[in-house]
């Protein structure tokens, strides 16, 4: 979908179904009603940059040699970015500023619900990350990763005296264990992804126009 002034892809909520009646022989089945919930607006952004080779560095034969390096650090630059901002749905997912469809940031403790009452997808009270702070996959800053290696590798249970097995572990609860983003700017932030059967379609990234280079002289 495209404005005038930008190009947008939009989303429409729909709140599913309730949980499947017990039908009796010869009963009718029942039948159930899905309804659109809240819309979601995904602007995109375009982004660009360049460099620029004089024209002595052309007659001095350094186009070449400069070229390429100059190549390398701009394709660098640019996967930078989007890394960047593919790390912006978590930097701000506490933030009331950056709110989805329904008035509520990511990470919030009341999400409204299409059927009445608001659902929590974390914690009323910030917890750090330990073993019941788990349920799928995780994602970690660099400075968690040797926490949440300990927690999903050792034989029993981290930070206890206890003897009793890692039932994280054990159980296989993650079984993708974690994964480091680097981009993260909170160094206290975890988040765990459900899997698709808890969460439907998860988080998305559109792309909508590769990366692309060109060149052209400037007079």
């Amino acid at each position: 979908i495209e404005d005038s002034d930008r190009a947008f892809e939009e989303e429409v909520l729909i709140t599913g179904f309730g949980s499947a009646p017990t039908k009796t022989e010869g009963q009718g089945v029942v039948f159930d009603t899905a309804s659109e919930g809240y819309t979601s607006r995904y602007v995109h952004d375009t982004v660009s940059l360049a460099f620029a080779l004089t024209e002595e560095a052309q007659e001095d034969n350094l186009y070449d040699s400069l070229g390429r390096r100059y190549v390398k650090a701009l394709a660098r630059s640019m996967m930078n970015t989007k890394e960047i901002k593919g790390a912006d749905i978590l930097n701000n997912a506490f933030d009331t500023n950056f709110a989805g469809g329904d008035g509520q940031p990511l990470v919030a403790t009341a999400h409204p619900l299409a059927g009445g009452g608001t659902l929590a997808n974390r914690e009323t009270t910030m917890a750090d990350l330990n073993e019941t702070s788990l349920e799928n996959m995780l994602i970690v800053p660099p400075q968690l990763v040797f926490v949440a290696d300990r927690i999903l590798n050792s034989a029993q249970r981290t930070g206890t005296a206890d003897n009793d097995i890692n039932a994280i572990k054990n159980t296989g609860v993650l079984p993708g264990g974690y994964s480091v983003n680097h981009y993260l700017s909170d160094p206290d932030a975890f988040f765990i992804l459900t899997s698709i059967t808890d969460a439907g379609e998860g988080l998305k990234m559109f792309q909508r126009s590769p990366l692309e280079t060109t060149m052209e002289p400037d007079f």
